[in-house]
């Protein structure tokens, strides 16, 4: 079982701002090893731009941000998050980031696309790249697909096979951003049904997603952003059922329609 007591990604007062428009206002958010964190909110809220700062795809103004014990980013004496560059290095190597759309290499076979990363950048022989990512193919239901290119795959298969993708880094902590946005309800249930599955196996996530009743389900915990901050987080089930705040209880019904 895990030690859903160890926190494998630990973000403290993270504000960002695009120009003069604060994105994000002092957010404070950790995830537990083997958690499921669902992010939820309205466009516009700072969810995307929270996931884009913790992958370091984006950089923060201020605040903190470690993965485990190495400290990626923290103020300095100037108040401004000042970021090592040798603990990014580190910290690449403890997550995976899923996009909403797909981001595959559109001339690479399927067993390219997933083979290729661990193969060059943590420097795997190809044969045990290439079996790994065979053995990923398979789980996510796509045997047979490895030599295909994206544009012959519907969008379900292009996204479990971003999915493959990130898995094969070996990740601590997998993030998905809307990974069924761009998907058609059919397909939206083939990648739920492999997050549900990677759930059940104890795999840390954190779920940027508009799907309510899958966040309910799959999450152990749900965090509702708006205009910034975090208006209210808690247990999966009481958020979704029962939320304490005004704001969360106007979004949810919303979002029912």
């Amino acid at each position: 079982m895990s030690n859903k007591n160890e926190v494998l990604v630990h973000i403290a007062d993270l504000h960002k701002s695009f120009g003069a428009t604060e994105v994000l206002k002092g957010i404070s958010l950790d995830v537990h090893k083997g958690e499921v964190v669902a992010i939820i909110g309205s466009s516009g809220g700072g969810k995307s731009t929270l996931l884009r700062c913790a992958t370091l795809l984006e950089t923060m103004d201020k605040g903190t941000l470690a993965y485990s014990d190495v400290v990626v980013a923290q103020d300095n004496e100037k108040g401004q998050a000042a970021y090592d560059k040798a603990a990014m290095l580190k910290a690449r190597t403890k997550f995976s980031l899923v996009f909403q759309d797909f981001n595959l290499f559109p001339h690479w076979t399927v067993l390219r696309n997933v083979a290729d990363a661990p193969h060059n950048v943590l420097g795997k022989s190809k044969a045990e790249a290439e079996e790994t990512a065979r053995a990923l193919i398979k789980k996510m239901g796509l045997e047979g697909k490895e030599g295909m290119v994206p544009c012959d795959l519907s969008g379900g298969q292009k996204q479990r096979v971003a999915i493959a993708r990130a898995l094969a880094m070996n990740p601590e902590v997998l993030f998905f951003d809307e990974p069924t946005s761009a998907l058609d309800p059919e397909l939206t249930r083939e990648v739920l049904k492999v997050i549900r599955d990677l759930a059940a196996e104890e795999m840390t996530m954190v779920i940027v997603t508009h799907e309510m009743r899958f966040a309910a389900e799959v999450a152990d915990r749900i965090v509702f952003m708006d205009r910034g901050v975090i208006v209210e987080e808690g247990p999966a089930e009481q958020v979704y059922n029962n939320p304490q705040h005004q704001r969360t209880r106007d979004f949810l019904s919303q979002a029912s329609e």
